[in-house]
């Protein structure tokens, strides 16, 4: 892998970085790249071309089976103290009542562990025979009582036998495997409780809860997270116990996306088929929280890779679970089409991102940020009003545009002539006939056309072209250098028909800019966000798309907002501030719903700074790993804040935490005054 890509990796994945952190980042990285590359890995799913579902074992929780035959699963996890009985069952019946089909409640001690007792007979005496999963991190013993209670446990390899201290430690063979032979030590007790009890266990890695001994190995890695869970897995598979689900959790969607995958080949390559859950940690709340979970977990359910999701959003947890039933429903009303031919080799690496190279062609393209593209040809009459949805506000008075950060590139006008002056950075698409006639003389106009049209354009002039991603021929491309090709399908497997362009492209050395576009005609906001998010999202992931095209019935703020939200949910565009907050549980200390609004009203004006939000140590500096700021939980009312990894203050009294961490922002440089 040349330097260069690797680079441009580094910016995907982390937009600031101290210098040292960077280059550290980036050694790891590199070496990260050659040993996936030096090891020929299986495919990660059935058919890279044809969407079908991974089929893993049947693991039994309780009367729910998970994997196998069985439907993809719905569950979420209590936000109640678990030491409060009565709250803990009113709030699992709510989430039961919304289709939720395993609980999950934190067992931060072992008296919380006992307790589970309690909420499970309580909710028994009331007619709810839902499995429960006791969520354990520190506390092995804890870990072991729920064991004999629940249905299911779900245990963090990198809190489980370690304490995270951010220590880079040179390990030898001979020390490396002695830390092994110490984990197997602690670990051991539980594989053989679960076994014995008939409790299935969830090996759930956590990509900012990584420990010092995979960090100092792995790095901050795919690979690192694959292989945290690989050392408790094998410790279990010693002991014959298989009933396990395996996860691969984080707030990137690109690590969450690529650590998944190295976890489906690795199995694969080891025989081996244990169920999926899915699900993008510290999503955030509402629309963000939405289109960022959508288009991680989307991104592996378009390729059959998924036995349960989470949706985790800083919301009440019966309200994740009709996002995540919307999201699911996706996959069963799929009008696929199937692909006659089958691939077992990429030719780009599924586990990092690197963006494909294609020619600039004015804004689009390589050198470019994707792009947005707007749509009012539906409108009788356009007016200027009818922008203001794409981000651009005119003011009548003072003959002035005004724009947002997330503004559109272009605007597609249909067959429609404008009777007003569009504002210089947003240039018009129009149909070739109109173009011809009214605007073929003019800047920053250019014509759309449909493929049986291309033989009216000049091998040199700039268009847009139809395709549908049906057709696989792309050869005659090589043609019209400065021709950006638009991907369009009525098919719902679009992950997979866009993708074999993607093959085409790189096949024939294709360079042409794409733009990858969906239309869902849902008048269901949420829907529509949900499904567009998951058509286009992986081929993003994939460094594949120069710009996307939403179309549909929702208004167009929904559809503009949309457009930049799976932008920056890719980490392909960022027009806003990024928010990584937790969804909140019984280890909480603090309102994380009004705390997060609090935070968002202050400070949601600055562009690409990203702002983790975490109830408490367990969900602090490792799982905000990419975070620029910190606002964690420390005791009650009490709040540390983080610069990155580092904690630069401590214990701040709740009601004065939000302004210190304004003030910490403005002291690191990072602080801009809002507009008004």
């Amino acid at each position: 892998m040349r330097y260069p890509d690797e680079i441009s990796t580094v910016f995907a994945l982390s937009d600031k970085c101290s210098t040292l952190y960077f280059y550290n980042f980036l050694l790891t990285l590199f070496v990260y790249q050659i040993r996936i590359m030096s090891e020929k890995m299986p495919p990660y799913c059935n058919d890279y071309l044809n969407r079908s579902r991974f089929a893993t074992r049947e693991v039994k929780i309780g009367n729910v089976g998970v994997g196998g035959s069985n439907p993809v699963r719905i569950q979420s996890m209590t936000t109640t103290d678990t030491m409060d009985t009565e709250a803990s069952v009113e709030q699992s019946i709510r989430m039961i009542d919304a289709g939720c089909e395993l609980v999950r409640l934190t067992a931060p001690s072992k008296k919380d562990a006992e307790n589970l007792l309690n909420i499970k007979s309580a909710l028994v005496e009331r007619g709810y025979e839902t499995p429960l999963v006791a969520d354990i991190h520190f506390t092995p013993n804890a870990a072991e009582i729920a064991a004999k209670i629940v249905e299911k446990v779900r245990v963090n390899p990198g809190n489980y036998a370690d304490k995270k201290r951010f220590e880079e430690i040179d390990y030898t063979n001979e020390s490396y495997q002695a830390e092994l032979d110490r984990i197997e030590k602690k670990f051991t007790p539980l594989v053989l409780l679960c076994k014995e009890e008939g409790t299935a266990m969830r090996i759930g890695t956590n990509h900012g809860s990584l420990s010092d001994r995979i960090l100092s190995r792995y790095g901050d890695t795919p690979e690192g997270m694959v292989e945290s869970a690989m050392e408790f897995l094998n410790i279990c598979r010693k002991h014959d116990f298989h009933d396990i689900v395996l996860s691969m959790k984080a707030s990137n969607t690109l690590v969450m996306v690529q650590a998944y995958r190295l976890l489906m080949a690795t199995m694969a390559k080891h025989g081996m088929n244990y169920p999926i859950h899915l699900g993008v940690t510290e999503a955030g709340d509402g629309e963000d929280g939405r289109i960022k979970s959508a288009v991680g977990i989307g991104a592996l359910l378009e390729d059959g890779i998924g036995d349960t999701v989470r949706v985790s959003l800083t919301e009440a947890p019966e309200a994740e679970i009709p996002v995540a039933q919307k999201l699911v429903d996706k996959f069963s009303k799929a009008n696929n089409l199937t692909i006659d031919y089958k691939i077992t080799d990429l030719p780009y690496n599924p586990y990092a991102y690197r963006r494909y190279n294609t020619n600039n062609v004015g804004k689009v393209g390589s050198g470019n940020v994707p792009v947005v593209i707007a749509d009012v040809s539906e409108i009788n009459e356009v007016k200027p009003s009818h922008l203001f949805g794409y981000g651009y506000m005119y003011s009548v008075p003072l003959d002035k545009w005004n724009l947002t950060d997330s503004a559109a590139d272009f605007v597609y006008i249909g067959n429609k002539v404008l009777n007003f002056e569009v504002p210089g950075t947003l240039q018009v698409l129009c149909d070739l006939e109109i173009w011809q006639s009214d605007y073929q003389s003019r800047d920053g106009f250019f014509p759309i056309i449909d493929g049986d049209s291309i033989d009216k354009m000049d091998s040199n002039q700039v268009f847009f072209l139809r395709h549908n991603a049906v057709n696989s021929d792309v050869t005659f491309l090589e043609n019209y250098p400065n021709c950006v090709v638009i991907l369009e399908s009525e098919h719902a497997n679009k992950a997979q028909l866009y993708r074999n362009i993607y093959l085409k492209f790189a096949e024939n050395g294709v360079k042409s800019p794409v733009i990858l576009s969906s239309r869902h005609d849902s008048e269901d906001v949420e829907t529509f966000q949900l499904w567009t998010s998951s058509d286009l999202g992986v081929s993003l992931i994939d460094g594949f798309g120069d710009g996307v095209w939403l179309q549909g019935k929702v208004s167009s703020q929904i559809i503009n907002a949309t457009s930049f939200g799976i932008l920056q949910a890719t980490r392909t565009r960022i027009s806003k501030t990024e928010y990584i907050s937790c969804p909140s549980c019984g280890r909480t200390l603090f309102d994380l719903q009004e705390t997060t609004a609090k935070i968002r009203a202050k400070t949601s004006h600055l562009k690409g700074v990203k702002i983790g939000i975490m109830g408490c140590i367990v969900n602090g500096p490792g799982e905000m790993a990419d975070a620029d700021y910190g606002y964690v939980g420390t005791g009650p009312g009490k709040i540390h804040l983080y610069k990155e990894k580092e904690v630069v203050r401590k214990n701040v009294p709740e009601d004065e935490a939000v302004d210190a961490l304004i003030d910490l922002i403005r002291e690191h440089g990072d602080w801009l005054e809002p507009v008004s």
